[in-house]
């Protein structure tokens, strides 16, 4: 079973919007609620594919209700531990002119150090079973980064492949338990290594430190530029597909999924890129975060190319 832990339960709220005007009411096309935060749409994306998966983090007021029975609709297993406040909503706005999309994040869990024990504890638990972890996302109120380091050395002492996808502080974090897979994309990157990071010559090096000091192979995505893939003795470049996006909210965390999905079926890695990029296009053909369609997965499969790099 994957196993999916998800500090910072979300929503996104994505309006799409002809064109962006500075201090003018702004009629919306369209607006949807999708499934938000790395690791939990990453078993959003699995569920597409009849994967199962079993999605743990805290939850809270309707919002955290919400959550579940979006995810319990598409049977996936949830173990979520009830704190304070409200789970988040987040702000997706998409411009129809196709200038770009921006997203608005908010905090407002309330997590006590007795909900961080009963979360890791259930985590702890779920570990018998688990065939992978995906975890990451940024970190309510009251929990720091080394929640992270926690989890993933719970999970790494009993030789669970983790794959690990968040931002600073966290990132560094967690990389110091030394998960197997990190997702950076190149802000994160950036921030990492603590420099712009604008070619892939630079992220091939900037992986290359990473898995000779960590053991951890990065799979570092860069938009519409693709991705650059480093693994033990060899490397990738993943080139886009040329598609029409609609939105790329969630297409990062399709990565997630592919490669999640390619170590519960026991596949080479290189299975797990293809499938994770051929279901980042299909995400970025929807509207809603994380949303996609199975028969666009699979059409995409086949035309998602492996390049030899360095």
């Amino acid at each position: 079973m994957i196993v999916t832990l998800t500090p910072n339960t979300t929503l996104d709220q994505t309006v799409l919007i002809p064109t962006f005007q500075l201090n003018r009411t702004i009629q919306a096309s369209s607006s949807l609620y999708g499934m938000a935060g790395k690791p939990t749409d990453a078993s959003w994306i699995l569920a597409k594919l009849d994967i199962p998966s079993r999605a743990l983090g805290f939850a809270a007021g309707a919002i955290g209700q919400k959550i579940e029975r979006m995810l319990r609709s598409r049977n996936i297993t949830t173990d979520f531990v009830q704190v304070d406040g409200e789970s988040r909503v987040n702000m997706v706005i998409v411009c129809e002119d196709g200038s770009g999309q921006t997203t608005i994040t908010t905090s407002s869990l309330e997590v006590k150090p007795d909900h961080i024990q009963t979360l890791l504890a259930q985590f702890e638990s779920c570990l018998d079973d688990a065939s992978c972890v995906v975890l990451g996302g940024s970190l309510p109120k009251g929990v720091e980064p080394d929640f992270y380091t926690d989890a993933i050395r719970r999970a790494r002492s009993r030789n669970i492949p983790v794959i690990f996808d968040a931002a600073e502080p966290n990132l560094s974090a967690g990389l110091a338990a030394k998960p197997s897979f990190i997702k950076p994309n190149q802000d994160e990157l950036s921030g990492l290594v603590g420099h712009p990071v604008t070619d892939m010559a630079a992220a091939y090096y900037a992986g290359k430190h990473i898995l000779d000091t960590y053991g951890t192979s990065a799979i570092m995505t860069f938009g519409g530029e693709g991705a650059l893939a480093v693994l033990p003795g060899r490397a990738y470049r993943i080139p886009p597909l040329p598609i029409d996006v609609v939105s790329a909210a969630g297409a990062g965390d399709a990565v997630l999924a592919g490669l999640a999905a390619s170590i519960e079926r026991g596949q080479p890695i290189e299975e797990g890129l293809r499938l994770g990029m051929a279901a980042a296009s299909a995400v970025c053909l929807m509207p809603g975060t994380a949303e996609c369609r199975r028969e666009d997965v699979e059409a995409f499969l086949p035309r998602i190319e492996l390049i030899p790099y360095g």
